[in-house]
């Protein structure tokens, strides 16, 4: 891995976290013949499907449906003005807040920027409703060291819907999981700002649903929040599911990420899964001309304008993906 500037300092992150991310994606495992992720140890990994399904999460049940529902709705409350407003937060929500703070820059470290900028990435994110930053980061940590194997909260070995939407829908996930806030995110958790907004996630989506019934009223809110967060989740959740199932792959990473180039549509370039896997810490997932990234693009915009700094860029080659 090169970088723009100089190398990403990890002072604040253990080896568990962002450095075994950095190192243990980037080749295909001697031997790996991507067996059955079944191949379960006597006590299941908290975050397994094995430990996870078998008890619906209700409280979430209720406002998907809800969310669902109101999404439905917006159809029969369309105006043209609702869809701007739905179309520009997608940008700041799923773009900015998810791909670019939550995804590149909390999770991978990937670049840096001042902390009122990495606190306002964090806030976008929130509005999502995709979880806490803590909560995002530490499933998405776990996620690259387990890729696709036991313990990966949402590999399609498991089945397709549970890596789309069941791993939400069931068990408890991280609440009470203590230890692996500790060993996966040492750095959100030393940082008081984010650990409020962990705490409170679910306040800033509040907030602007009554601007928006304020200055749009119920077309506003029901396309602007309800249809907004909807697409956004199964937008999402599609990089979960679908970039692990179908696409190309140009890197013979030790797990089964593609390259989906609608779902790097749907999320401003998430969906270039398999370079995200070989490079989990470039900030660039997108590497050839064609492969549109708006949330690099943005990135890149910030480095230009001295907002980012040490940007690391994939540009060393890997062999390539048999498949």
């Amino acid at each position: 891995m090169s970088s723009t500037g100089t190398a990403v300092q990890q002072d604040d992150l253990t080896a568990t976290a962002v450095e075994e991310i950095r190192s243990q994606d980037t080749t295909e495992r001697a031997g790996d013949k991507r067996g059955p992720l079944r191949q379960i140890a006597e006590t299941p990994h908290p975050l397994s499907r094995e430990a996870q399904e078998g008890s619906p999460n209700w409280f979430t049940i209720f406002f998907m449906s809800l969310f669902h529902g109101g999404a439905i709705l917006a159809f029969f409350f369309f105006t043209w003005s609702a869809v701007v407003v739905a179309v520009a937060l997608w940008f700041i929500t799923i773009c900015l807040g998810i791909g670019v703070g939550y995804h590149r820059l909390l999770t991978h470290r990937g670049y840096k920027v001042p902390k009122p900028l990495e606190y306002m990435l964090a806030t976008f994110g929130t509005l999502a409703l995709e979880g806490s930053p803590l909560y995002w980061v530490v499933n998405h940590r776990v996620h690259h060291q387990l890729a696709d194997r036991h313990g990966d909260p949402h590999s399609p070995r498991d089945g397709g819907w549970w890596s789309h939407a069941g791993w939400v829908l069931q068990g408890k996930g991280l609440d009470g999981q203590t230890a692996l806030f500790t060993k996966y995110a040492p750095d959100l958790m030393k940082d008081t700002f984010l650990m409020r907004l962990s705490k409170y996630h679910w306040v800033p989506l509040v907030v602007l649903a009554i601007l928006l019934l304020a200055a749009g009223g119920w077309p506003w809110v029901l396309w602007g929040v309800f249809f907004r967060v909807t697409f956004g989740l199964h937008a999402t959740w599609l990089v979960n599911s679908a970039t692990h199932m179908w696409g190309s792959r140009r890197f013979a990473t030790r797990d089964d990420s593609r390259n989906l180039w609608w779902v790097a549509l749907l999320t401003g370039g998430e969906g270039w899964h398999n370079n995200h896997h070989a490079y989990p810490v470039s900030a660039r997932h997108g590497l050839a001309w064609y492969e549109l990234d708006i949330n690099y693009y943005f990135i890149w915009l910030l480095g230009k304008a001295g907002l980012a700094k040490q940007i690391s860029v994939a540009q060393r080659p890997l062999p390539r993906a048999s498949e």
